[in-house]
């Protein structure tokens, strides 16, 4: 459908760059920003905006505390500013001006023109930005002829009363907002109606750009975007891909709707910033050899489950690769979180680049086997097959007289994964693979694992998925193309380390315990509140004395990809040693072993 659009002034042409950066990168970094300068200019953009830190990838953490790490980003800087010739560019980078700053450059027709500094530093869940950088009070204003520009970053526009509101007030039309914001299920649509209300309150139109990419456990979604000065969205980029989003806006348009007195009432609670207001007159763009108006492109986000699944193979896929591994190795059990992670893993890496590896044991059912061979033989990738009978008898037979006069148990039962592990990380220290570990969320959350065994990898893909998302994600993959047997889906979920044995053996059912975990982990519940949501007390108090006295071990597990609000790891920070119940009595201390 064609878009008729029209001016009252001359169109300034704003692209948004949506790039996946790494971390530490600052070479090949600067290298994709000149890249992306050089398809906006293409396009016949005026500005160019990259997301907060592009030059150092984001968050570098404390890279930022080696001096040699901040000059070198510097010399990287000025590099990119000689490439902006005929364009305007905002670059995210770290600033040194006799202190440290998450920084906005605003480079024009190949020099720098001026910084902003970052004012509200976010210290929260994944966020530490208080460790590495002081806030900033500078207030550039850009004087680009058509009209005028503000710039801020990421945490600045959740604050209404903030530098937004400040640069409305001394006249930007366009205000930028450079981001490192990182995904979890149910972001997006909060985040851009908060952005929509910013572009509404100040009567201008907001250019938010965001980061695309994966980074150790944080994944980013992009999802940039262009609001116009009602707060109607102009522009939008897709999902976990990277992307020139590329608009046409009339600043004339902002000044003659401009809400007056709701910027004048913003601007006086963000005096306390003690922002300092500079004026940076540029150049007028150039009509000559301007391309013809675009029709601003509106991709659909990805929602549910298809959001879910794109940023966790995204963030696989950037884990592997930007540390240079080529492939990986999976334990393929026939059961349903293999199957997933095996699937995840194909779609990340591409089939030819994963290994499954079934490694039967006396307990193993032909089934278990024969559904593990089904999903390879779906995804098209390679499987290998061990048996675990000869060292598990000989590990018996070694532990027989230590062990002798006590009843089997765990200890016995654990033997098995841990004979696994060391079969997968044979293959990993020979081959050069990495190791996947398939254990999901509700698992890590009670301890339903073993340390060394099957909680023992490179990168934990479904560490942050719980069980009945687990289900979820495997229709959908399979509403794809065929990838994961209905048999996987339907039969009840077991470790088989001993017969007969159930997940439900040990945990309450996990569509009774998932929504445990969530009010407990991710809302912060106590026992109290969680009864009164429904749940029946002694599955509460079960459930948090398993999440309490596990800390210990999921300290110990891999990183994996963040994908809601509350993750173990980065997000949700418990002490170990802790005797604090919820329960309502001191925790006791452990007696004997769990592991």
């Amino acid at each position: 459908m064609e878009v008729k659009i029209e001016y009252v002034g001359q169109p300034l042409r704003i692209a948004l760059a949506q790039v996946n950066p790494t971390v530490g990168d600052l070479e090949g970094n600067s290298r994709l920003i000149i890249d992306w300068i050089g398809r906006a200019r293409e396009q016949g953009a005026h500005l160019v905006c990259f997301p907060e830190l592009v030059l150092t990838g984001y968050p570098p953490e404390d890279l930022v505390l080696k001096r040699s790490f901040v000059r070198d980003n510097l010399k990287r800087l000025d590099v990119v500013t000689r490439a902006t010739k005929g364009i305007s560019v905002v670059v995210g980078f770290v600033d040194d001006d006799g202190a440290i700053f998450n920084a906005a450059a605003f480079m024009h027709d190949g020099e720098l023109k001026a910084v902003y500094h970052k004012v509200f530093l976010p210290n929260y869940g994944v966020f530490d930005e208080q460790r590495y950088f002081e806030p900033g009070h500078r207030s550039p204003i850009f004087e680009l002829g058509v009209g005028r520009i503000g710039v801020s970053v990421c945490e600045d526009a959740w604050y209404p009363s903030g530098p937004m509101a400040w640069e409305a007030h001394q006249g930007a039309e366009l205000l930028v907002n450079i981001n490192g914001s990182p995904y979890h299920a149910g972001k997006r649509a909060p985040r851009e109606a908060m952005i929509a209300g910013r572009a509404a309150d100040y009567g201008a139109f907001v250019a938010w750009v965001n980061t695309v990419g994966g980074q150790d456990e944080l994944v980013f979604d992009g999802n940039s975007a262009v609001f116009g000065p009602r707060g109607e969205l102009l522009a939008h980029a897709a999902s976990f891909v990277e992307e020139l989003l590329v608009c046409d806006i009339d600043l004339d348009v902002a000044k003659s709707i401009r809400p007056v007195d709701k910027i004048r009432h913003e601007a006086e609670g963000a005096e306390r910033l003690d922002l300092v207001v500079s004026e940076v007159p540029l150049a007028v763009p150039s009509a000559d050899g301007a391309k013809p108006p675009i029709a601003p492109r509106i991709a659909e986000p990805l929602e549910g489950a298809a959001e879910i699944y794109a940023a966790v193979v995204l963030g696989t896929h950037d884990y592997i690769r930007k540390q240079g591994f080529q492939k990986v190795v999976i334990g393929l059990s026939g059961g349903v979180d293999s199957a997933l992670t095996a699937a995840i893993a194909c779609d990340a890496l591409g089939p030819e680049n994963v290994i499954g590896v079934r490694m039967s044991s006396r307990h193993t059912s032909a089934e278990s086997l024969e559904d593990a061979g089904l999903v390879a033989e779906a995804l098209g990738m390679q499987l290998m097959d061990f048996s675990i009978e000869p060292p598990h008898r000989g590990f018996e037979e070694i532990l027989a007289p230590a062990f002798k006069g006590t009843r089997p148990g765990v200890a016995e039962e654990n033997l098995q994964p841990r004979i696994r592990a060391t079969i997968l990380y044979a293959l990993s220290n020979k081959f050069g693979y990495i190791v996947l570990s398939t254990g999901n969320k509700s698992e890590l959350a009670t301890g339903y694992g073993t340390l060394y065994g099957d909680m023992a990898g490179g990168y934990a893909v479904l560490k942050d998925i719980t069980k009945t998302t687990v289900y979820e994600l495997c229709r959908y993959r399979n509403s794809l193309s065929p990838a994961i047997p209905e048999r996987v889906l339907t039969k009840p979920p077991s470790a088989e380390l001993k017969p007969g044995q159930k997940d439900t053996d040990s945990l309450p059912p996990y569509e009774e315990l998932d929504p445990i975990l969530r009010g407990y982990i991710e809302e912060d519940l106590g026992p109290e509140e969680l009864v009164a949501a429904g749940h029946l007390p002694e599955i509460v108090a079960r459930v948090i004395q398993l999440v309490d006295r596990s800390e210990y071990k999921r300290r110990q597990a891999p990183p994996g990809v963040k994908i809601t609000p509350r993750a173990f790891g980065r997000d949700r920070r418990m002490p170990i040693i802790n005797r604090y119940s919820p329960n309502g009595a001191n925790r006791a201390p452990k007696q004997g072993g769990s592991a």
